[in-house]
C-alpha cells in the first residue's frame, strides 16, 4: 500500500484513540453494528454499517500498540487494510487509513462494493473522530437499506446553517473539497468548482433557510431539509430517485462524512478541519 486513504486529527490522547479502536463497546457506538476483538489474533466487524457485512470478512494479520493490520474480503476480492495511531501531542492524535482495493472509478459507477472505500473509511474516522472528543456520533450508512435518510441538530441557527450550505465557500471549507454552487432554481452544483466540472448537479428546489434539492442524474436527487428546534438547527440529508437496486452507497457515505464536518464547523468555536494533508484527499462525494 502507498497513500493514505484517509489521515486525520483528534484531539484526545493516544491512548484514548487507541482504546476507541480496539474497545467492542466503543467500536460498536461510532462504528459497526457487530464487532468481536481479541488482540493479536482477532478484529472482525460486520452488520448493517459495514459494507457485505452479512458475516465477518476480516482476517488480523498484524497488531501492535500504534497498528492494526488485516485482510478484508470484498465483493469476492482480498483487500488490505491498515490503520495507525500516532501522538502529535499529549491530547492529539493523528489517525491514517491505508487501504487498497479502491478504484476511484467504481466509486462513480458503483459496479463493485468496493467502490465506497473512500467514503467509508472518511465517515467512520468522522465518527471516530466526533467519539473520542467527547461528541455525539453522526449518522452511519445502513448498507442493508436503500432508504437513505439520516437527521442531525446542529446548535447554530437556521439561517447560518443555509448559508453554509449554499455559498461555495463555506461549503468547501467544511467539507474539506472545492464546490462550486449557484444558489437558485437552474443553477450549477458542481463537486471541484464551477470551472472544473464539465457535468454539474442542478439545483431543482430552492427555499431560503428551510431547503435545497440537487438533481446529480443517475444517482439521484439530494435534499437537504432545515427546522428551528428549540433555537438549534434540525438538519434532515434525504437521497431519492435513484435505481434502489443499486443504491450510490458511496455518494451517501460521502455526505454523510462531509456533513459531520458542517456540524462541527458550527459548533466549535476554534474550528479547523479534521482531515490532514495525505497525497490521497480528503472526503469524496
Amino acid at each position: 500500500m502507498t497513500e493514505p486513504i484517509v489521515r486525520a486529527r483528534a484531539l484526545a490522547p493516544i491512548k484514548t484513540v487507541r482504546d476507541a479502536l480496539t474497545d467492542p463497546d466503543a467500536l460498536r457506538a461510532w462504528f459497526a453494528e457487530h464487532v468481536e476483538v481479541d488482540l493479536p489474533h482477532r478484529y472482525e466487524f460486520w452488520g448493517r454499517y459495514t459494507p457485505d457485512g452479512d458475516v465477518p470478512h476480516q482476517t488480523l494479520r498484524y497488531a501492535d500498540d500504534r497498528t492494526l493490520r488485516l485482510t478484508w474480503l470484498l465483493g469476492g476480492v482480498e483487500t488490505n487494510t491498515e490503520i495507525t495511531v500516532d501522538e502529535e501531542s499529549a491530547d492529539s492524535t493523528v489517525v491514517t487509513v491505508h487501504q487498497d482495493g479502491f478504484n476511484f472509478q467504481e466509486a462513480l459507477d458503483m459496479s463493485t462494493i468496493r467502490g465506497v472505500l473512500q467514503t467509508f473509511w472518511s465517515l467512520a474516522v468522522a465518527n471516530l473522530v466526533d467519539y473520542v472528543e467527547g461528541r455525539e456520533v453522526g449518522p452511519r450508512t445502513d448498507f442493508t437499506s436503500a432508504d437513505l435518510r439520516g437527521e442531525m441538530l446542529i446548535d447554530a441557527p437556521v439561517g447560518a446553517v443555509y448559508t453554509s450550505l449554499t455559498d461555495s465557500e463555506q461549503a468547501s471549507e467544511w467539507f474539506g473539497f472545492p464546490i462550486g454552487i449557484e444558489p437558485f432554481v437552474g443553477g450549477r452544483f458542481a463537486m471541484g468548482g464551477l470551472d472544473n466540472n464539465p457535468h454539474p448537479a442542478k439545483v431543482i428546489d430552492l427555499e431560503p433557510d428551510r431547503k435545497m434539492s440537487v438533481d446529480w442524474g443517475p444517482g439521484g436527487v439530494v435534499t437537504w431539509e432545515l427546522a428551528e428546534s428549540q433555537g438549534k438547527t434540525k438538519l434532515t440529508f434525504v437521497q431519492s430517485g435513484f435505481d434502489t437496486a443499486n443504491p450510490p452507497y458511496a455518494a451517501w457515505t460521502g455526505w454523510l462524512g462531509g456533513l459531520s464536518q458542517l456540524r462541527r464547523f458550527h459548533e466549535l468555536p476554534d474550528w479547523r478541519p479534521i482531515w490532514l494533508p495525505n497525497d490521497a484527499g480528503a472526503p469524496a462525494a
